[in-house]
């Protein structure tokens, strides 16, 4: 108990010093030339401590703007493509994905989209929630958003037993 509540005290005491603040100066963001330009007030991804939070990607060509011909599975590999690129540009990878978001306009796209899905991600997978919309921008099939950590995956700790 007195373990427990010296260690309690020692953090309580880091975080009133700002051992562990988060600051404004403590993310930045980052832009990709090889994913679209965000189309409102947002980043493509925002660095912070340690980790990367992407915007959603839809199925845009980086070069022209618009959605790439075909159905669901056209749009999930360059919704990927485009998140890799930020990942590329962001110091990281689909390796390091931790969390991953996936928004369907229509959910009888699910096994279409998990194939594409595992094409790019290999295990440990990343957690992910998969959901159904009402509608997304520019009509899109899909959307994908994740959460990974910045660098080598290679350098993460090995998981506890």
């Amino acid at each position: 108990m007195m373990n427990k509540l010296f260690n309690i005290v020692i953090l309580f005491t880091l975080f009133a010093l700002g051992a562990f603040q988060i600051s404004a100066q403590s993310k930045r963001a980052v832009e990709s030339a090889d994913a679209p330009k965000a189309i409102g007030p947002y980043s493509q991804a925002i660095l912070a401590n340690g980790f990367v939070f992407t915007a959603g990607q839809i199925g845009s060509d980086p070069k022209t703007g618009t959605l790439v011909e075909g159905g669901i599975v056209e749009q999930t590999e360059q919704a990927l493509k485009n998140l890799s690129a930020v990942l590329k540009a962001s110091n990281s990878s689909f390796d390091n994905a931790v969390k991953v978001t996936v928004f369907l306009a229509d959910m009888n796209d699910f096994a279409k989209m998990n194939e594409v899905f595992a094409k790019f991600f290999k295990a440990p997978f990343p957690a992910r929630s998969t959901v159904q919309v009402a509608r997304l921008p520019r009509d899109a099939k899909v959307e994908i958003e994740l959460i990974a950590v910045v660098g080598n995956a290679g350098s993460l700790p090995a998981p506890r037993p």
